[in-house]
């Protein structure tokens, strides 16, 4: 039987968590399939605010993740308006896959809490936290969305809010935690672009295995990747063309490895030539 690797919160979060109040975002005011809140979070030591956005969708809808699939719209935050901030992090939980008449898609049904470190120009003031997030939502139709969240991050707090712990907890295991020993890249030019094919040395993570192949690369369409098991080994296809066409180059310490299976998911950064 498949377990997934043992996670400790840092700085004893688990234990350390109490309840906390959402500050409101800005809604549309048509009746929304998403509504949206924010958690005021808490002060790291090093300064950082670590607060997060709480999406909850109507039943039967969906949206997505930050690579979400041909069949998915990505989402966007627009944080030019913000005040008092110059750095934001995200850490996304670990999403669905998702079929849709036979294309793969990535998201998230019901509720996601989606934590974020805020990096404040001075830790002394206040955060306000002011963003568009674009986004796109699904049932039977797609459409677009915005949520308009303008809030002020003043609440001096060194608790845990329990969602956020719980979210973090959630998200993919990194490399080292899920006992990756290897990650290779090969790049070969096609026809229209490049294909990249990536090998990832880890222990079974259960069930169907799918990967997803992102390059840090912008204007890039990465189609889906065919991804394979054989022993300890992952491998994983994906061809590559610009949306502008011409030319284009990938880093390989840029490339992202994000392994999707019954038990838990792995996130690896960064690869090797191989």
């Amino acid at each position: 039987m498949n377990t997934a690797p043992n996670r400790l919160l840092p700085l004893g979060l688990a234990a350390l968590m109490t309840i906390a109040s959402p500050a409101l975002a800005q809604q549309d005011p048509f009746d929304d399939p998403v509504q949206a809140d924010v958690l005021q979070g808490w002060d790291l030591p090093d300064g950082r605010r670590l607060a997060a956005v709480r999406l909850t969708l109507d039943p039967g809808w969906k949206t997505y993740w930050r690579a979400p699939g041909d069949a998915g719209v990505p989402p966007h935050f627009d944080w030019s308006r913000a005040r008092n901030l110059s750095a934001v992090s995200i850490s996304w939980p670990t999403p669905h896959v998702y079929e849709d008449n036979g294309m793969q898609s990535i998201g998230y049904k019901g509720q996601v809490v989606i934590p974020m470190y805020l990096t404040p120009d001075n830790p002394a003031k206040p955060v306000r936290l002011r963003t568009k997030m674009s986004l796109g939502v699904c049932a039977d139709v797609c459409m677009p969305h915005q949520i308009d969240i303008d809030t002020m991050l003043d609440a001096p707090d060194l608790s845990p809010t329990p969602a956020i712990v719980a979210a973090l907890a959630d998200t993919p295991y990194a490399s080292d935690e899920a006992g990756v020993t290897s990650a290779t890249c090969r790049l070969s030019y096609t026809e229209n672009g490049m294909r990249i094919e990536a090998r990832v040395t880890l222990p079974h993570t259960g069930g169907r295995e799918v990967a997803v192949i992102e390059t840090g690369t912008k204007g890039l369409w990465i189609s889906e990747a065919r991804t394979t098991r054989s022993g300890d080994t992952v491998t994983a296809i994906s061809d590559m063309v610009h949306m502008e066409g011409g030319a284009f180059g990938i880093d390989r310490s840029a490339v992202r490895i994000t392994i999707f299976g019954g038990d838990y998911a792995v996130d690896v950064q960064g690869c090797t030539a191989g």
